[in-house]
């Protein structure tokens, strides 16, 4: 196992999350050839040494460095919502991070930022195909006006863009609890709550 492996995964996941094989690959991608066994071994020893943060969305896991410093709103927002939609299960998290996002920057989300909340090619892909599916490709006619204006991140030329199928109250209900964690987690509430605030089991999902 080459001396700088931790260098090399730090530098790859720089504003990214990614999964093992996806980091597998990238790493590959610069001559480092790992096998995926010895790298799900490494990368959850760094997630028990508090370097890197394991985010559990079925059917993968991704990565991301714990203590890397955010300076845009677009990448903290990711984050957040990487954070938050692990605790729903998988068919949910992914309409209700597309419906949550369109929300919040009133646009369609590109899969570029998917990508970037933890969701796989393959995810997307999947529920897309679903009967069932809650998402659908955006059809907005300024979609490549809006690819053009985002200037924080890079989004690929041809790179779809998704909206939420009509809203259910379901997706409505998981968005709010989604948004009041979300503005929880943000704010510095110190003062603001009683110290005999009674914690229930709801408080820690």
């Amino acid at each position: 196992m080459p001396e700088n492996l931790y260098s090399s995964i730090n530098e790859i996941l720089v504003g990214k999350q990614l999964s093992i094989s996806a980091i597998t690959r990238e790493l590959k991608g610069i001559g480092v050839n790992e096998h995926r066994l010895i790298m799900t071994g490494y990368l959850r020893a760094l997630r028990d040494m508090k370097k890197l943060e394991e985010i559990d969305i079925p059917p993968s896991k991704v990565y991301r460095i714990i203590d890397a410093k955010v300076d845009d709103t677009q990448a903290d927002l990711y984050s957040l919502i990487a954070r938050e939609t692990r605790h729903f299960d998988y068919n949910t998290a992914l309409p209700l991070a597309v419906y949550v996002v369109t929300k919040i920057l009133d646009r369609p989300v590109f899969r570029e930022e998917l990508l970037r909340m933890g969701f796989t090619p393959k995810s997307i892909t999947d529920h897309l195909s679903r009967p069932d599916r809650m998402i659908m490709e955006s059809r907005n006619e300024n979609i490549r006006e809006y690819s053009s204006g985002i200037t924080r991140i890079s989004i690929p030329a041809a790179d779809p863009a998704y909206e939420a199928e009509p809203e259910s109250n379901e997706l409505l209900g998981d968005a709010s609890c989604l948004l009041i964690k979300m503005l929880r987690f943000s704010l510095d509430m110190s003062g603001l709550t009683p110290r005999t605030k009674r914690t229930t089991i709801a408080d820690f999902g």
